[in-house]
């Protein structure tokens, strides 16, 4: 498996998505924003994201673990390092996970919340994984944030009822699964397997890519792949950035940022 690779943050703050890969592996996460509130955790989310990144590749580079339990094992190491943190926060640093590793002849994924795994198929389709759990729960809240512009003090207020709002769910049966503090989110992720031979390539990205698709509208799946083809994931993080700006406050594509951090794995046989 050849895999290239590019992330990049959406604006002044530091990059809170990660990405890792291996011959055989490659791991994009994406961590939840705080929108500014406290998380009981004095180490923030980037921390958080560089070290469950680097946890997960150790235990999956064993092709005997299966996804799930490699991410629980993960998730309980990181958890062991920073225990003067309070991990019972509710806002305790988070993430979404997407993996695909290849495996005697197979191509298992896991993903775990909105980062996305896509398979393109040798017959020029595409599988399209992902966890929406989330936009299921809230949608009052959802819509409040979404009638304002980004940047303004509305916009930021009804953000922060929103996230304190889903922090109370998360998490929970009756709301959705990251990858936090707690272990049981690997055994809510959405996993499965597909033949190598039926798969002519594959994207692992964070939603701050996958958006081109599924929330701006400016491009289906097949001209993602031809695009990173042609010009790899930097390139097609710029394209990202490129239709972003020309609706710099959300007027258009009403979201939380006007640009979220942006990740993907560009994986090839």
């Amino acid at each position: 498996m050849q895999v290239c690779f590019d992330s990049a943050g959406g604006g002044a703050n530091p990059n809170e998505d990660w990405v890792g890969s291996s011959p055989a592996l490659a791991v994009v996460l994406d961590g939840l924003s705080t929108a500014g509130l406290s998380t009981g955790c004095r180490h923030g989310v980037p921390w958080f994201v560089a070290h469950l990144g680097g946890h997960l590749m150790a235990t999956l580079a064993d092709p005997s673990v299966t996804l799930p339990d490699g991410l629980a094992s993960a998730l309980e190491r990181v958890a062991a390092i920073h225990p003067e943190c309070d991990l019972a926060n509710p806002g305790t640093p988070s993430a979404t996970v997407a993996v695909l590793r290849q495996r005697y002849g197979v191509l298992d994924y896991l993903v775990l919340a909105d980062s996305p795994v896509v398979l393109e198929g040798t017959s020029g389709d595409h599988t399209v994984i992902t966890d929406l759990r989330v936009d299921e729960v809230l949608p009052e809240l959802r819509a409040e944030v979404e009638q304002y512009e980004t940047h303004t003090s509305k916009h930021r207020e009804a953000l922060q009822r929103l996230v304190l709002a889903q922090r109370q769910v998360r998490n929970t049966p009756d709301g959705y699964w990251v990858a936090g503090a707690n272990p049981e989110a690997a055994r809510h992720c959405i996993t499965g397997s597909a033949k190598i031979g039926n798969v002519r390539s594959a994207a692992v990205m964070s939603d701050g890519v996958s958006r081109l698709v599924t929330e701006y509208g400016t491009s289906t799946w097949k001209e993602m792949f031809t695009l990173l083809r042609m010009d790899g994931p930097r390139g097609l993080i710029e394209t990202v950035r490129q239709t972003e700006a020309t609706d710099p406050t959300g007027r258009r594509w009403p979201r939380y940022k006007s640009g979220d951090d942006a990740t993907v794995a560009f994986c090839q046989w």
